[in-house]
């Protein structure tokens, strides 16, 4: 009996266990890795912290999913890994041997220069620990006169969650102010200028301001490149992503900034019988970016390459599109959809974004049918 062992609750292993419990296979002995029993849905994160939806609205449930696919949970997280001997060690302290193993661990959020901000400063990942501390901002907020929060990050993800962030703290504390740090790289510059231009009209119109400077952490907020100080009572990071510390010394052959080199199969350069989808892993294709986008797309190409790999058939390759949708959320109900160099935005596209992130989690829900239309989710991962 093959042993294969997916470490991680991300969005591409929701489909890998979708397909072994439909398919019902009694040849694999399948472990899932995960610290805790729920994945929160990045793609709802937004429109949580705004108050459009439930904790229960946005998250799946892992351990139930495990066990429809016939495989055992491990609530535990991976601390390492040898990739030469096939065994990973867990915070628990056991370590598990694997014929196959698959990655779909995520990303740390980079914390570069922002440390100095000590206890005030949250990152949205893991998002599990993120919602604990936004229910603090939250009761802090509701207690105070005034709340000031910096919102570092120029991507979709910081736009995001400042807007979403602004209108939750000004229905809780209306004198709240929200800053959003975009650094000296472009704000947005992964969209078109349509975008970028209806994004920093909804920055205006909920009057969070945008400033276009590299931040540093500070004691009590964050110094701007400038030399000026914005205090804070919180700093958001939405930073990019950092590949996980352990993977140094796993053995995987990894790119320059220490993320999983995998070829087109999603399977590891230097060790085969290695997979990796999401946030944690890299390949070398200028269509390939670090999003849930493309860790969604990727997930039915991956369940059926572990597999073909343990069966020995042709694998097949995940090709991204040359273009990808991405549905932005504004904070209220209104949303910008982002299509190479078209965009569109309004309250519909709210409705849009809402009805297909509700049949994503859905889908991976019990009593869920089995082969919905629908992939996920067009948002950039948080």
């Amino acid at each position: 009996m093959k042993r294969l062992v997916l470490v991680g609750g991300g969005h591409a292993h929701l489909f890998v266990l979708e397909s072994l419990a439909r398919l019902a296979r009694r040849d694999i002995d399948v472990t899932v890795v995960s610290p805790g029993c729920w994945q929160y849905y990045s793609g709802m994160t937004p429109g949580w912290m705004a108050g459009h939806y439930s904790q229960e609205d946005i998250r799946i449930d892992l351990r139930r999913l495990a066990d429809r696919a016939g495989a055992r949970f491990v609530q535990a997280s991976m601390v390492g890994m040898d990739a030469g001997a096939r065994r990973v060690q867990l915070s628990d302290g056991s370590r598990l041997r694997y014929d196959r193993l698959s990655l779909d661990i995520g990303s740390e959020t980079r914390r570069d220069r922002l440390d100095a901000s000590g206890r005030k400063l949250l990152t949205i990942k893991p998002l599990e620990v993120f919602q604990r501390r936004w229910a603090d901002v939250m009761r802090d907020a509701v207690t105070r006169d005034d709340y000031r929060l910096v919102v570092i990050g120029g991507g979709a993800a910081g736009m995001e969650l400042a807007l979403s962030a602004n209108r939750a703290l000004r229905k809780a504390c209306p004198s709240a102010s929200v800053r959003l740090v975009t650094g000296a790289d472009g704000f947005l510059r992964d969209h078109s200028p349509s975008v970028r231009r209806r994004a920093i009209q909804a920055l205006r119109r909920a009057g969070v301001e945008q400033i276009a400077e590299r931040a540093a952490g500070a004691e009590d907020g964050v110094t701007l490149a400038s030399g000026e100080f914005l205090a804070a009572d919180a700093v958001l990071a939405a930073t990019g992503a950092s590949a996980p510390a352990m993977l140094k010394t796993s053995g995987l052959r990894l790119d320059a900034d220490g993320f999983v080199s995998v070829n087109p199969f999603h399977r590891s350069l230097s060790h085969p019988e290695v997979f990796a989808a999401g946030d944690v892993c890299s390949r070398d294709d200028p269509h390939f970016r670090r999003s849930g986008v493309h860790a969604v797309h990727a997930g039915p190409v991956l369940a059926e390459n572990l597999l073909a790999a343990i069966d020995g058939r042709p694998m097949k390759a995940y090709r991204p599109r040359k273009t990808t949708l991405y549905l932005l959320a504004c904070g209220d109900r209104y949303a910008i959809a982002s299509w190479g160099r078209f965009s569109i935005e309004g309250h519909w596209v709210w409705k849009w974004k809402d009805r297909i992130d509700r049949r994503f989690v859905a889908r991976f829900s019990p009593g869920a049918a089995a082969e919905p239309a629908d992939e996920g989710s067009p948002h950039k991962q948080l």
